[in-house]
């Protein structure tokens, strides 16, 4: 007779866990669902109350025997399955098939697979929320009915093999949207005036009398030249002051998706493989198999108290105290916050590290998420900015520049985003009210505006 019996999802998550629990305890995986709608029909009675008709899954019966053996020689069943609606809704169909007494199962489930999380949820079972449930079976019965009453639509009017999804129907049609704005927009001239001076930088054409003033034509532009072709170009004010730039929140699983786009290439499909393996658990050199971030499928920024400690332990020993700062960060209305944002579980195991442990991929995922954690609780950066308007027989040019004065929390990681232009330093030497500066080059470029790009699959998401 064993006494407590584990029910995970994946093998991998089975080993992580194993060597965190003494005594007579079993560790099984139920290799993911073990019951779900028929494929062969619709499945669901939509005149009884949109009740599914569950079957097991074709290829599961030797596996499904198992658990049931199992479970009769076990004191306790515990269903650890992932903590969320699919995990809940995952460990309720265990308990329904597992035919043994409901007083001695329970539910367990843990953000991340560390020791003093695994043994604290053994600790504090619950019963299953059987609104988790209700949420993952309202989201199962409505992919059935999108898919199995339009797709055939599409398969008369397009092609054969096609499918309509819940999710897939919305983001096909934002791209048609997309793509109607591209073909119906009109692109307008406009046309820029740089003006190069002797002190080594750029200024660019604002206005008149400090008014803005777009160009649109080459009428325009021959008109402001011929006005400033002998001016005399006095620096009207220079305006210096101190500018911060803020580190970005720990990952969601969006943003995640998002930055492994932009950064490291990875489909969003792969960005999720990859981060479950790092949650389940990897096998590092002299220490078993480890759990490495927390629980992946998050919309929330929140990090537990023993992670902020964590980080404010490692970013005062590797860059000073001077580089630690206790941030918050507010997590959106619209988020179930159900779990931590995701972050590395063990702050000492440092990507260079356990490199040799991991898969290229692994390692690249893992830096990201580990950076963006870390710097998430480090100081904001600092720039010198000066802003300097120039004046040219009543017309305005303006320069902006910017100095790295402290790095701060961009030392470690700087957020990407779509159509950023942000570079460290452009620089203006110092200049006062009043002084002239002599034009070197004046040139003018025509542009036309563009339509809105099309969807990457970071931007998509």
């Amino acid at each position: 007779m064993t006494d407590k019996l584990i029910i995970v999802e994946s093998p991998a998550k089975a080993n992580t866990i194993k060597k965190f629990l003494g005594g007579n305890t079993k560790v099984v995986a139920s290799m993911g669902h073990i019951r779900d709608l028929p494929k062969s029909k619709l499945g669901i009675n939509i005149e009884n109350n949109f009740e599914p008709e569950y079957i097991n899954i074709r290829g599961k019966g030797d596996l499904i025997k198992e658990l049931k053996t199992d479970a009769k020689n076990a004191k306790k069943v515990y269903l650890a399955t992932d903590p969320d609606r699919e995990g809940e809704a995952i460990a309720w169909h265990l308990s329904n098939i597992l035919n043994v007494d409901e007083k001695k199962v329970t539910r367990v489930t843990f953000n991340e697979i560390t020791k003093t999380a695994v043994q604290k949820a053994i600790k504090e079972p619950r019963d299953i929320d059987i609104n988790l449930v209700d949420a993952q079976q309202a989201r199962r019965v409505l992919d059935r009915i999108v898919g199995y009453k339009i797709s055939p639509v599409l398969w008369k009017k397009v092609r054969r093999g096609l499918s309509a999804g819940r999710v897939q129907s919305v983001a096909v049609k934002l791209i048609v949207d997309r793509e109607e704005e591209i073909e119906k927009f009109i692109p307008e001239e406009y046309w820029n005036i740089d003006e190069k001076t002797n002190k080594k930088f750029e200024a660019k054409f604002y206005g008149k009398a400090g008014k803005k003033q777009e160009i649109h034509s080459k009428e325009e532009v021959d008109k402001i030249l011929f006005a400033i072709k002998k001016a005399t170009y006095i620096v009207e004010d220079v305006k210096k002051s101190e500018k911060k730039r803020t580190p970005a929140p720990p990952f969601t699983t969006s943003t995640m998706q998002q930055e492994a786009s932009r950064k490291i290439g990875f489909s969003i499909k792969k960005t999720m493989s990859v981060a479950q393996g790092l949650y389940e658990g990897v096998k590092i050199q002299d220490k078993g198999t480890v759990g490495l971030i927390t629980y992946m499928r998050t919309d929330s920024t929140r990090i537990s108290e023993e992670a902020r400690a964590t980080a404010k332990t490692y970013i005062t020993e590797t860059y000073g105290k001077d580089y630690y700062e206790n941030r918050y960060y507010k997590t959106n209305k619209e988020a179930q916050d159900a779990h931590e944002g995701i972050r590395p579980t063990y702050a000492e195991l440092e990507p260079e590290k356990i490199k040799d442990s991991l898969t290229k991929d692994q390692y690249k995922l893992y830096k990201l998420i580990y950076n963006r954690f870390m710097a998430s609780q480090m100081v904001s950066a600092i720039y010198d900015t000066m802003s300097v308007t120039i004046n040219a027989n009543d017309y305005t040019f303006k320069a902006n520049g910017q100095n790295l004065k402290f790095k701060g929390f961009m030392t470690l990681y700087v957020e990407t985003l779509d159509n950023e232009e942000d570079s460290e330093n452009t620089t203006i030497p110092e200049l006062e009210k009043n002084q002239e500066v002599v034009n070197k080059k004046i040139e003018t470029k025509q542009s036309f505006t563009e339509p809105p790009a099309r969807y990457t699959e970071a931007s998509l998401v």
